[in-house]
């Protein structure tokens, strides 16, 4: 581990255990959600759809259902960006019409054929662009900034027949683990309003969580989806790079590396809909992923690692993760057949170094230093802290931490930079013929479960679990495995390039033995 890398690393697990009781006394939101009473608003996108195939509720009571519920939550979540409410509504009185039309003309069966998720409504992550909708992403310059058109994965959602409800906060530029900006301000966790629910997409994790959506469109680039998915007990799958659209996309780079690190995915309460939704947002290239062809999981070869590494400049991963694992870990062998071993990655203990020399070498990274006023010329980023400290300052903290990053590169000497990008396609290649096309690692997604508001900055190394394998180009989808302390606690399962279907097949199984999501109590 480089030494700059150590020290700073030091310092932050120092600081979080000096500042750990601050942050306990801060937390003093004891409210609760209003619990989701509908039965409706537990079931799958799969099953609302066939419950409106089938005629047992039509699009528009469940439209109806689900902004009543989005309402009765946001106002303690602060998830929702900007709602479509009556458009959605709408929306939905054409689709029951449509359907009618074409029972009496015989087109039914192809319409739902062409439609699979025709009359149900989803939500989406702001900066995945939902036409006539806010696209500020979090930056006050953006205020009042629109969609033109809608994102690439958005537009075949909606040719789909889901109806689109909302757009949902995230961090400024989406530059940052915790939901929270200058412009929207903060997005709690519904199972602890004190607690954050990630990010970038901790909007959707937070709506997904509490019943107040189906599904979500969603992104992730360093954790984005995975993240607020395990902070928020629900499913995410950030798929392998180049297989669904990012176009549309708010921040987008010119840099040839960036659509292998962004990518755009689902965010679901039920292992079940991971594939129709994949199916759907891989448009023509969905062949690519054979997400039809059964897994037979008995020919699954399962390898776990309970941490990447014990330096003591790291935060380990909590007890509660590790048993998570080991139990998913023995029934996947137990109870599915599935061949297991421990398998040691060594490289990943370098996730830091490889992660923030790989990511930061890319072009056109957004400079939040920039100066409006004077493009040629960056704003101090002392100045702006002491701006920000004082209610001043027109970037969020987490935005000039990110500032920071970008210009330190953690300490890590320029020299060494092509040492670790050497270092990731090593660790590729090595994953890749290991896993082949029948193996899986089973991961933590991070070090804890969803801690308190702005103690991400104490806990930031914490994000090497999920941001290496945007690196390395890799499917994973992170899984709920039940709540401890009435928190939600997850894992992620990786597999080669091109093998999403491993992933979901794994996580199905899980949710099949450990219950998968289980609503804010």
């Amino acid at each position: 581990m480089e030494v700059g890398v150590q020290l700073v690393g030091i310092l932050l697990r120092v600081l979080n255990f000096l500042l750990a009781p601050l942050f306990w006394l801060r937390a003093r939101d004891n409210r609760r959600l209003p619990p989701a009473t509908n039965p409706i608003l537990l079931k799958s996108a799969s099953e609302l759809a066939s419950a409106i195939r089938n005629g047992e509720i039509t699009s528009e009571e469940l439209v109806t259902i689900y902004i009543n519920r989005v309402k009765e939550v946001n106002p303690f979540l602060n998830a929702v960006v900007e709602e479509r409410y009556g458009a959605a509504i709408d929306d939905a009185k054409a689709i029951d019409r449509l359907i009618e039309d074409a029972k009496k003309d015989g087109s039914f069966e192809q319409l739902i054929k062409d439609k699979p998720l025709l009359g149900v409504p989803f939500t989406v992550k702001e900066s995945c662009s939902l036409a006539g909708m806010s696209n500020s992403v979090g930056c006050l310059e953006n205020a009042g900034r629109r969609a033109t058109t809608d994102g690439g994965v958005v537009s075949l959602v909606k040719k789909a027949g889901a109806i689109p409800l909302l757009v949902s906060n995230t961090p400024e530029l989406c530059l940052g683990w915790e939901t929270t900006n200058l412009l929207r301000g903060t997005t709690n966790n519904p199972y602890c309003l004190n607690r954050t629910p990630g990010g970038s997409s901790g909007g959707e994790g937070a709506l997904l969580a509490c019943g107040a959506s189906p599904f979500s469109v969603a992104s992730d680039i360093a954790g984005s989806i995975r993240l607020p998915a395990a902070f928020c007990g629900v499913f995410g799958h950030k798929p392998t790079p180049g297989i669904i659209s990012i176009e549309g996309h708010i921040p987008t780079l010119s840099d040839e590396s960036f659509p292998k690190f962004l990518t755009v995915g689902p965010m679901t309460r039920r292992a079940d809909d991971l594939p129709l939704l994949m199916n759907i947002m891989a448009g023509d290239n969905k062949s690519l992923l054979r997400l039809d062809q059964p897994v037979d999981m008995k020919k699954v070869k399962v390898l776990y690692m309970h941490e990447a590494t014990d330096s003591i400049a790291l935060l380990r991963v909590d007890k509660c993760i590790n048993d998570a694992i080991k139990s998913a870990v023995k029934y996947l062998e137990k109870e599915c057949g599935c061949t297991v071993s421990e398998e040691k990655f060594k490289d990943l203990e370098d996730s830091v170094e490889i992660s923030i020399s790989v990511f930061f070498s890319m072009k056109d990274i957004p400079n939040l230093l920039q100066d409006p006023a004077n493009p040629k010329r960056d704003k101090s980023l002392i100045v702006e802290l002491i701006k920000y400290a004082f209610g001043g300052g027109s970037r969020s903290l987490q935005g000039l931490s990110f500032s920071l990053i970008n210009t330190t590169h953690l300490f890590i000497p320029e020299s060494r930079q092509g040492y670790y990008n050497g270092k990731a396609n090593k660790l590729r290649e090595q994953m890749q013929r290991v896993l082949g096309e029948n193996g899986v690692l089973i991961y933590p997604v991070f070090v804890e479960q969803a801690h308190q508001h702005q103690s991400v900055f104490l806990k930031a190394s914490g994000v090497m679990y999920t941001m290496v394998f945007n690196i390395l180009g890799m499917p994973a989808t992170a899984v709920p495995l039940g709540l401890y302390r009435g928190l939600p606690v997850g894992l992620q399962v990786i597999a080669a390039p091109n093998q999403d279907r491993l992933c979901l097949a794994v996580a199905k199984q899980l949710e099949v033995g450990f219950g998968g999501w289980k609503p804010p109590q």
